[in-house]
């Protein structure tokens, strides 16, 4: 199963906005805020990478407060 690992970068003060509403987005199974360049990381799983990125540029990067994305599909 195609799993991601989406780097977000946030508008300052919307951090907790965007983690709540990447709690609630299908194809999310898991994010944290993190310390570092990135304000969040999310771990995405879905039934073929095009859901997956599919979720990523049509669902993630459209959240209000969301500046940029980075992401990383995983082999292994």
């Amino acid at each position: 199963m195609p799993v991601a690992f989406v780097l977000i970068d946030a508008d300052v003060g919307k951090i907790r906005e965007i983690l709540s509403q990447l709690r609630r987005t299908e194809g999310v199974v898991e994010a944290y805020t993190v310390a570092g360049p990135h304000d969040i990381v999310a771990k995405l799983q879905a039934d073929r990478f095009e859901k997956v990125a599919e979720a990523v540029t049509k669902k993630i990067q459209l959240v209000d407060g969301v500046k940029n994305t980075l992401t990383l599909f995983a082999f292994e």
